[in-house]
């Protein structure tokens, strides 16, 4: 069985995440169900490494299971029991920016039309993570195909382990909810529907949606710079997106940056390695 970097760094999540889910049974009897989530997760390792190197279920199921291990974090968190550190990330929020960005810049600048496109570039995160993916599958560029998968899998999994060590809820938990008139749209109605469904507690800081968009365009970037400055577009105003709509506060989304940067970077490293490798 050979184990790509993208197959090791996901057994990597797994062994964390099995270690803290028995570390934490006796206080949260969920985490035994991420005992189990994981088991499957090494299961389908092993079946995609024995796939082979050409098979698309050995490219595209790291995608596919980071839903389910966002998911799990509510079962590790024990769907909301965690203590989390919004007093500190607030400071910090005041030391970077002077005040609770996230709170008071809707206030200060209430728009209907920046609500409504920056709700709107927010959702826009679920069309993103999978376009470039999909885009090098149809185009079938396996090389670029594996390192977008490598850098959003990567940064995704950063981002996990600190929401994991680091608890944050952040101001979509912590503030009262901004203005019926400012959420007055279909695209906030959206958004907000869709976290009250499928948001896991305590996933606040770094924000895994900036994150994961930047790794997303810059990773693809290097294989179409086309298909990267049309998705540079909703990522931008995504980034902008997640404070004014108060998702996540303004430190929430400069490191996601960073870690977007640095999934991207990683995944660019180890593919030229692999490259220079074969040679």
């Amino acid at each position: 069985m050979k184990l790509r970097p993208v197959d090791r760094v996901l057994l990597g999540y797994v062994v964390v995440t099995s270690v803290v889910a028995v570390a934490r049974l006796s206080s949260t009897p969920t985490a035994a169900w991420v005992l189990l989530a994981n088991a499957l997760v090494m299961l389908l390792i092993a079946l995609a490494s024995r796939a082979g190197q050409a098979s698309w279920l050995a490219d595209l199921y790291p995608i596919c299971i980071l839903l389910g291990l966002y998911g799990a974090l509510d079962l590790l968190a024990g769907y909301g029991a965690v203590t989390t550190h919004d007093d500190i990330v607030q400071q910090w929020e005041s030391v970077v920016f002077g005040g609770q960005l996230s709170r008071e810049w809707w206030q200060r600048a209430p728009s209907a039309f920046w609500s409504t496109l920056l709700h709107g570039a927010y959702f826009s995160y679920y069309l993103v993570i999978p376009a470039a993916p999909l885009w090098f599958l149809w185009k079938g560029d396996r090389r670029n195909l594996r390192r977008v998968v490598m850098a959003e899998v990567t940064t995704f999994v950063l981002c996990y382990l600190i929401f994991i060590f680091f608890p944050v809820a952040g101001p979509y938990y912590e503030f009262p909810r901004p203005s019926r008139e400012f959420l007055d749209n279909d695209a906030a109605r959206l958004v907000y529907g869709t976290l009250a469904k499928g948001s896991s507690y305590g996933a606040a800081f770094p924000s895994s949606h900036v994150a994961g968009v930047i790794a997303a365009i810059i990773a693809c970037t290097r294989g179409s710079r086309a298909l990267g400055m049309v998705l540079a577009i909703p990522g931008l105003l995504l980034t902008v997106g997640v404070v004014y709509c108060q998702m996540h506060y303004g430190v929430d989304a400069l490191a996601g940056v960073v870690l977007g940067v640095v999934g991207a970077l990683t995944a660019s490293t180890v593919s030229g390695q692999r490259v220079s490798g074969e040679r």
